[in-house]
């Protein structure tokens, strides 16, 4: 059914089943824990540790589930929902669906066509991409495959604001419709599943096609070509495969970068540009100088920060607690959302990330506020089984399960949920 159509998810499931009637399944468990087990069956324990994980002894994780646990939907009888409409608007553009693809770093660990498969699929459906600075495939790439269709750009504040603003200059040119600065990962958090595996794609070439797309990073390279000091490691087994992985994975041919020293320097230079620790709110301006495009700060948790987002003269909240990659032990995202929410009223969008797995929880993010919210694992789970297949069918039942919720709940357009439809519990162990 087309993205417009105000019945698709009826036809949705009626695809579903009819389809089984001559036995043919969906692509893609439909269930989240299937789907993720299933992707788990498939991926290098790598790739899987570097998705599922998260920081310390991921209680964050446990806490973003619990706290969707906590509110409870209070569906309302005979409304009339036989046209459910499931647009929304932000910054003058309308998107069919109030969700956007979260920017995910590294996806060639999951498909070899990485961000572009995934890019074709929100194209499809009309779904906004957000590409990740850390993405596999350059932006332009991607945008490329895209068309028309809507996108936007995460930004990881490097050490050379030229860097900066040569990405911020390449969105632009790409279409990007705005710019969703990632505030919580100045440094990486704890992540111990990585850490047990000695493993972080960005070393081994992976992850970092924007910045060797990039012309200023080129420049880098240049500069730092003499100032990296000489290590002596021993030569091992492990040594060889890493350089042969780094030959693989960065642009050009495999056998003439076994033979170059680029892909070397490359990591090196990107492991000295990659963040900023130092970041402070004053140093906003300088993007707030380079595009008129809507800037969002992602990370947001505290209603003290969210009223510096408008004081600093931000267009946009995300938040998220990075899907509990970050601080273990950290406040859930939907514990955070409604005070954040209350403290802008309305002043600036507010969207959620960290921890959608269903329609529901899509349902109750924007009953506490949020315009919309960003999915993630769960597309790099679909891109993992079915490449495009995988993550359209993904988008598709998200969609469903939200428009279900909806019409099941008496509600017939995102506009009119609100915290009239929740209630809230203490849960007990």
């Amino acid at each position: 059914m087309e993205p417009g159509s105000k019945n698709f998810s009826r036809e949705r499931q009626s695809d579903i089943y009819i389809g089984g009637v001559s036995g043919k399944k969906p692509a893609v468990p439909v269930s989240f824990d299937q789907l993720k087990q299933a992707a788990k069956k498939k991926l290098s324990k790598e790739a899987f540790a570097y998705v599922a994980g998260g920081a310390g002894r991921e209680s964050t994780i446990s806490r973003n589930r619990c706290g969707f646990q906590r509110w409870s939907i209070v569906p309302r009888m005979l409304r009339g929902v036989s046209d459910l409409d499931t647009s929304i608007s932000l910054f003058g553009h309308s998107y069919p669906v109030p969700f956007l693809l979260a920017p995910i770093g590294a996806l060639d660990l999951f498909h070899p066509d990485a961000d572009e498969e995934v890019a074709q699929s929100a194209a499809a459906a009309g779904v906004p991409m957000i590409f990740s600075s850390q993405a596999s495939v350059p932006m332009e790439q991607c945008a490329e495959v895209m068309g028309a269709s809507p996108r936007w750009f995460q930004l990881y504040w490097s050490t050379s604001n030229e860097l900066v603003e040569s990405f911020v200059r390449r969105a632009e040119k790409c279409g990007c419709q705005a710019i969703v600065l990632t505030l919580d990962t100045t440094m990486l958090g704890w992540r111990t599943r990585d850490l047990d595996l000695a493993y972080l794609p960005f070393l081994h070439a992976r992850g970092i096609a924007q910045y060797t797309s990039d012309p200023v990073f080129k420049k880098l390279m240049d500069e730092y070509k003499d100032k990296d000091p000489e290590r002596d490691r021993s030569i091992t087994f492990s040594t060889i495969r890493s350089l042969f992985l780094m030959a693989r994975y960065y642009p050009g041919s495999t056998l003439k970068n076994l033979f170059s020293e680029e892909p070397i320097r490359a990591v090196r230079t990107f492991i000295r540009t990659y963040s900023r620790p130092s970041l402070t709110w004053e140093d906003l301006s300088f993007l707030r100088d380079l595009t008129d495009l809507p800037v969002l700060l992602k990370g947001i948790l505290h209603p003290e920060d969210a009223r510096k987002v408008i004081e600093y003269n931000m267009d946009g909240i995300i938040v998220s607690n990075h899907g509990g990659r970050q601080v273990d032990g950290a406040i859930s995202a939907i514990e955070a959302l409604p005070a954040v929410v209350d403290e802008v009223d309305g002043t600036v969008p507010v969207l959620f990330d960290s921890g959608i797995r269903s329609g529901s929880d899509m349902f109750k993010a924007l009953a506490l506020g949020a315009e919309a919210v960003l999915l993630g694992r769960p597309y790099v789970y679909g891109l993992t089984l079915a490449g495009r297949q995988g993550v359209s069918e993904v988008i598709r039942n998200f969609r469903a399960d939200l428009e279900l919720n909806m019409g099941l709940s008496g509600i017939n357009s995102v506009s009119n949920i609100n915290r009239k439809y929740l209630q809230y519990s203490q849960l007990h162990n």
